[in-house]
């Protein structure tokens, strides 16, 4: 596992209680984004001598929201090796019986592993976590809070399929946030309270709420709806009405990370070809959102969709200034029509100025703006392919100097089925699972 390419292991020193248990080293681990929270957890709890439990769910269905029957806890498994031992667990018993649908339990109900808490600064703490509605899984890590000069930031890392490990700031691109059948209960959530020694048991949300040491169950997100949930964030992580041409700024250096960290994701894409250069099969229909194997590990589906979506807000951005301007600090003289021209005139020069670089099929590097990938969104649609070049990933127009290095090709197979999927893609809405 790597944080844009640092390699990880799992280290509290200064946290072993005498409950706890001494460890030479840290062990090594590999976690996708819904074991990441888990690790995490039960590595801590492991250390300081505390009960730890997972719960065995279901993913959910067009309709259905997950539903986790069972669950199990470090009593009913038996750790013979200190370090030996509890790698394995976490790789075995824990891995293979966690996924994203552990986080979408619907917020009402008492079962599962995570609970709702209230959108508030006291509750958004480290820890925490975040459940995408699409199956995915961030744990909250750090808090910065506004200042004069740029508003508050509550960062994330999210595990990969490539086994990386990304750090990502809250904004509308990284944290996607709906409401509807079978999604489930979404958004910010924290670990339920496991209770006892002997016979382990997760708090129910009548007692969370009576519980003095928590008391921070709350359902409010749900009621918000999605344009109510982002603003309330808004109102929580800067508190004190902004700037809108900073506030605009730091959307669109939010957007360049997301972009930066796609490099990551394609490259390794590029590895694996280059050590197993035999075709990638694609799954079919919906599936290609949530499979295993080499498909998950290297395709960039669901991060393309959530690059478009996040295109879409930072370009959107004087838009919702527009429609909610008492969100910001006024600017004496000017109108609101004349604020928003100038902040359409920032996100010309922002997208303009920001350039990275990528290693084309050849070896050589090749110098983008980010204005060239908001302007290849619709390439971008159907660039998640791992049997493609990496010229073609990143939008490269036929038949253009960039793209005479371009190496390979999908299957035409392949390139049927992504255009039948491209709607998906082309209305920023991930199909329903089936």
């Amino acid at each position: 596992m790597r944080l844009q390419g640092t390699p990880l292991s799992l280290s509290l020193k200064g946290c072993v209680s005498n409950r706890g248990r001494p460890s030479p080293r840290a062990p090594a681990i590999q976690p996708d984004c819904a074991d990441l929270p888990y690790f995490l957890r039960a590595y801590f709890a492991y250390k300081v001598g505390l009960p730890f439990g997972f719960s065995s769910c279901s993913r959910g269905g067009k309709t259905s929201s997950p539903r986790c029957p069972e669950t199990h806890t470090q009593a009913d498994v038996t750790i013979d090796k200190e370090r030996y031992g509890f790698s394995t667990f976490l790789q075995t018993d824990v891995a293979n019986g966690v996924h994203s649908g552990n986080g979408r339990v619907e917020a009402t109900r008492d079962e599962g592993d995570y609970y709702p808490v209230a959108l508030r600064s006291e509750s958004l703490r480290p820890g925490a976590v975040y459940a995408d509605p699409y199956g995915h899984m961030l744990v909250i890590a750090k808090r910065v809070a506004e200042t004069p000069s740029s508003g508050g930031i509550l960062f994330a890392v999210d595990g990969q399929p490539d086994n990386t490990i990304l750090r990502r700031r809250f904004w509308r691109g990284n944290f996607l946030f709906a409401l509807g059948p079978g999604l489930g209960g979404p958004g910010f959530k924290r670990f339920r309270p496991v209770v006892g020694v002997n016979t382990p048991r997760s708090l129910k949300n009548d007692e969370i709420t009576k519980n003095t040491s928590y008391g921070d169950y709350a359902t409010e997100q749900y009621d918000l709806g999605v344009e109510g949930f982002y603003d309330r964030m808004e109102d929580v992580l800067s508190p004190t009405p902004r700037d809108p041409a900073r506030a605009l700024v730091e959307t669109i250096q939010a957007l360049e990370e997301q972009v930066r960290g796609r490099i990551v994701s394609v490259d390794s894409g590029e590895k694996h070809h280059a050590e197993s250069p035999k075709t990638i099969d694609m799954p079919k229909g919906s599936s290609i959102f949530e499979t295993t194997g080499a498909w998950e590990d290297y395709s960039t589906p669901s991060r393309d969709l959530r690059l478009l979506i996040a295109i879409d807000s930072a370009r959107s951005f004087p838009e919702r200034f527009a429609k909610r301007p008492e969100r910001f600090a006024p600017t004496p003289g000017k109108s609101v029509d004349a604020m928003r021209s100038e902040l359409d005139a920032i996100v010309t020069h922002e997208l303009e100025s920001r350039t990275f670089r990528y290693t084309r099929s050849d070896g050589s590097a090749w110098t983008l703006r980010l204005r060239d990938v908001v302007e290849r969104a619709p390439a971008l649609e159907v660039a998640y392919n791992p049997n493609d070049c990496v010229e073609t990933r990143w939008g490269a127009p036929a038949g253009s100097e960039e793209s005479k290095t371009c190496a390979r090709h999908a299957p035409s197979t392949h390139e049927s089925a992504m255009q039948k999927a491209r709607a998906w893609f082309h209305d920023r809405q991930r199909p329903p699972r089936e």
